[in-house]
């Protein structure tokens, strides 16, 4: 991984936008596969086109259930015609006698189609006097049909490589009869905190301590992306005791993951050893919250380092990290949705950055869309994130924002969610 010249030399800040492109050429695709049973599959990248061996539907079957009939023996000067039922076929037992002229036969959905009958018509159009079922005339031949290989024929390519299996693709999976894939192995993030001030969940804070949250935030961040990941717990500030952890996360994880220590100029361990131990980029972006933003390698793993504050932990995660792993994944990266609103509640904003918000997004009785601040954005607030269900965005060198203004809100991915 080349190491590129510091953006924050730059006399301005970067663009997120202009970021993102930058940090993604910095990484590359993991290339290991593996086999892994259909129940195991989801949210995995598939690594090969798959295509199916059989057809789809595998053979000619009714869509409802009604009276499967040869369109053939209709009345055509009527619009009803009387027809003798011969038997049955339902899902799993199909009928077995052969279709003669002006029968028809009792089909559920799903049961295949009777040889020589060509059409279904629904129940409720039809009526049972004993074994006479006086039908009325369906809109064409074979309609309510759904015939062999409609869907796709053996051989047509169903699933591209570089998906990730979802609860539709499992359901293709199992229609097509795979009971296991190949995919691409699944990524491992390594994460710590560092700092002595930081205390575990459920101990007694003494003066100048604060629990360990960030730590939890980007464990839950990495669950939803479907990685693999080893929580290294809180590190002293101790810098022997910070270059064994980064040592440790770099041999065992694809990426290794931090936040706080990254500010350009701060006195903090982290960097120190970040600079000794790693080849290591220090960014500054046109982002709020966020700003502070390190990236680079320590020995074969990609390294992330997060701001401290836990809002720009989760806004630079969401909006930088987050597609660096998508990449790494097999995954191409997707530009997120974006949605005009109109903003319920003023926002006040410095130019300067672009602005990440965190906003209520709802439809009024008239059912547009409108956007409410969550209330105060400080980047120490996380309960602004908890109340939230989008970002709004709020270009660079914009200022304050008044009520009634259409702003663009993004809507929070599976990610966030």
């Amino acid at each position: 991984m080349s190491v590129k010249a510091d953006p924050c030399s730059q006399p301005s800040l970067m663009h997120p936008d202009q970021a993102i492109p930058l940090l993604l050429e910095q990484v590359s695709p993991v290339s290991d596969t593996e086999v892994v049973l259909l129940p195991h599959a989801l949210g995995r990248v598939l690594a090969e086109d798959l295509a199916s061996c059989i057809d789809l539907p595998p053979f000619d079957n009714s869509s409802m259930d009604g009276y499967a009939l040869r369109f053939a023996d209709l009345n055509t000067q009527t619009n009803q015609t009387s027809l003798r039922l011969t038997g049955s076929s339902f899902a799993g037992h199909g009928f077995q006698g052969e279709a003669k002229p002006n029968t028809c036969v009792r089909i559920m959905t799903g049961a295949p189609l009777p040889v020589g009958y060509d059409t279904v018509q629904m129940q409720e159009e039809a009526e049972v006097d004993g074994e006479i079922v006086h039908i009325r005339h369906p809109k064409a031949q074979g309609a309510n049909v759904r015939c062999r290989g409609e869907e796709l024929t053996q051989g047509t390519k169903v699933l591209n490589a570089g998906i990730q299996i979802g609860a539709a693709e499992l359901g293709v999976l199992a229609t097509i009869g795979a009971s296991q894939v190949r995919v691409y192995r699944q990524l491992k993030v390594a994460f710590f905190s560092t700092g002595d001030e930081l205390r575990p969940v459920g101990s007694e804070l003494a003066p100048g301590q604060i629990y360990d949250s960030n730590r939890y935030s980007i464990q839950g961040l990495l669950k939803r992306a479907n990685v693999e990941w080893l929580d290294l717990g809180v590190i002293a500030d101790d810098p022997e005791a910070i270059r064994q952890a980064f040592r440790h996360a770099a041999s065992q994880a694809d990426m290794v993951l931090t936040s706080g220590g990254v500010s350009v100029g701060e006195a903090d361990f982290t960097k120190q050893v970040l600079d000794e131990e790693g080849q290591i980029t220090f960014w500054k972006l046109a982002i709020k919250p966020g700003k502070p933003f390190a990236m680079g390698k320590i020995g074969k793993a990609v390294f992330c380092g997060l701001p401290g504050n836990p809002v720009s932990s989760m806004v630079t995660f969401y909006k930088l990290v987050w597609p660096i792993l998508q990449k790494m994944q097999g995954l191409t990266p997707v530009a997120p949705l974006m949605l005009n609103a109109t903003l319920s509640t003023p926002i006040r904003k410095s130019p300067g950055r672009v602005e990440y918000q965190r906003g209520i997004l709802s439809r009024n009785a008239q059912g547009e869309l409108e956007v409410a601040i969550t209330g105060s954005q400080g980047s120490g607030m996380l309960t602004s994130m908890s109340l939230a269900n989008c970002f709004v965005l709020l270009e660079q060198f914009q200022g304050d924002t008044a009520v009634g203004t259409q702003v663009t809100v993004e809507p929070f991915n599976s990610v966030l969610c």
